[in-house]
Formats: structure tokens, C-alpha cells, sequence
């Protein structure tokens, strides 16, 4: 069973930055991919970034696309995300997600969380 705990969320200001991490724990196959997902109140629950370490493919929404980042330390086995210049909307609750083999195919925006067999339980974002 894979475990997944995410912390670093905070409040910051609007052009602040901050760095989520993931813990993995547990068996994860040789092929799998990461992702983060975010929901915001009163919206449904959007992929905001993945990372397959196979190939080192990486994607993002095009709202976070040049400004968020996802990095692995397989070693430590943390999924990070660098948020920069953060803005009001970006506030959500951000969820770490894990799923074998590939990433779900097509374009992130419409990944859901349920296409992950693993997910975390969600570290706030808030940004003012």
C-alpha cells in the first residue's frame, strides 16, 4: 500500500513562494507517475502538475506553466513543488497523487484525482 503525506502549505503573499513536499511510503512499482491536484472552494478538483521519473516528463497547467515546478528526491522518495510568484487564485487545497506505470494521457486540465490510485490528504495553500 502507498502512503502519501504532503506538507509546506501556508499562507503568503501575493508574489510569494513557497515549496509543497510529498512523503511516499510504502511499495511503489519501478514505473509510476506523481502528480499534484488542487480544489479550490467551490471547484472541482483540477491536475495542476506530474512527473513521470521513467522519462523525466514533466507537465503543468497552463495557469501554473513557468511559475510551479515539480522536482523528485527519489532517494529521500519526496515529490516537491516549487510555487513562485504566487497569486490569489493559486489558494486551494493541493493534493499529492500517485498512480503506476504512465501518467493518465491528454492534457493535464483534465486529469482527475480518481485517475491516481493513491492520494494524499491535502496541505492548504492560502495566498493573499
Amino acid at each position: 500500500q502507498v502512503q502519501l503525506v504532503e506538507s509546506g502549505g501556508g499562507s503568503v503573499q501575493a508574489g510569494g513562494s513557497l515549496r509543497l513536499s510529498c512523503a511516499v511510503s510504502g511499495y511503489i512499482a519501478s514505473r509510476y507517475c506523481m502528480g499534484w491536484f488542487r480544489q479550490a472552494p467551490g471547484k472541482e478538483r483540477e491536475g495542476v502538475a506530474a512527473f513521470l521519473p521513467s522519462d523525466g516528463s514533466t507537465y503543468y497547467a497552463v495557469s501554473v506553466k513557468g511559475r510551479f515546478a515539480i522536482s523528485q528526491d527519489s532517494a529521500k522518495r519526496i515529490m516537491y513543488l516549487r510555487m513562485t510568484n504566487l497569486r490569489p487564485e493559486d489558494t486551494a487545497m493541493y493534493y499529492c497523487a500517485a498512480r503506476f506505470i504512465f501518467c493518465p494521457g491528454g492534457n493535464i486540465a483534465t486529469w482527475t484525482s480518481s485517475d491516481f490510485g493513491f492520494r494524499g490528504q491535502g496541505t492548504q495553500v492560502t495566498v493573499s
